[in-house]
């Protein structure tokens, strides 16, 4: 096994440890998450064995996701994507979906390959576990644990244009921020959203 195998298997391990360890008896739900994209997911199936408690532990409140793309994004982030379209309909659907689900689109119709796509949609820990091993094992992606919740991501070269292409992700409390891009990787942006979703 050459270096990079063994540090992608370790990362796996690292990861499914993580996330094993995350969980909060009692909830049932959890998630992954993406332009500089985060953490591992970090729920727990519901304890049908344990004697039920007089004083259960509360369980958090759901997190609302977000129904504007200019609105999660700080000052600086939306600074860099001056100029550039946001949800043009040449891209296909975007916005608010009928699940809630925010779909941004940041791109110019007339550009060959520059644009990032971000959605923030809901997923449940036992789906966003299995999603985010798979990007490590399978994909190469690197994941670590900021800001509580669980961020992969990589980038690789586009294989038409000298430019780089990438997927961030960032799972937390049962919300997925998940963003691809190709030439257009604003610095903090995947902070940023992280930042207006849950603080």
């Amino acid at each position: 096994m050459n270096t990079r195998s063994a540090a992608g298997a370790l990362a796996a391990l690292l990861l499914i440890t993580m996330l094993a360890g995350c969980g909060t008896a009692g909830s049932g739900t959890a998630g992954s998450g993406t332009g500089d994209q985060d953490d591992p997911p970090a729920t727990s199936e519901p304890d049908t064995t344990a004697t039920p408690s007089a004083s259960p532990t509360p369980t958090p409140s759901a997190i609302a996701l977000p129904t504007d793309c200019r609105a999660i994004l700080s000052d600086d982030v939306l600074a860099q994507l001056d100029g550039i379209p946001l949800n043009d309909a040449a891209f296909g659907p975007s916005g608010v979906g009928d699940d809630g689900t925010l779909t941004c689109i940041w791109g110019d119709p007339g550009a060959d390959t520059t644009n990032l796509v971000t959605t923030i949609s809901l997923m449940n820990r036992g789906p966003a576990l299995d999603m985010l091993n798979a990007l490590v094992t399978d994909e190469g992606f690197a994941c670590f644990t900021p800001d509580g919740g669980t961020r992969c991501e990589k980038t690789w070269p586009n294989t038409q244009y000298p430019v780089t292409d990438g997927r961030t992700l960032f799972w937390r409390d049962d919300v997925l921020i998940d963003t691809r891009y190709s030439n257009l990787a604003p610095e903090g942006y995947t902070s940023s959203i992280v930042e207006h979703v849950f603080d």
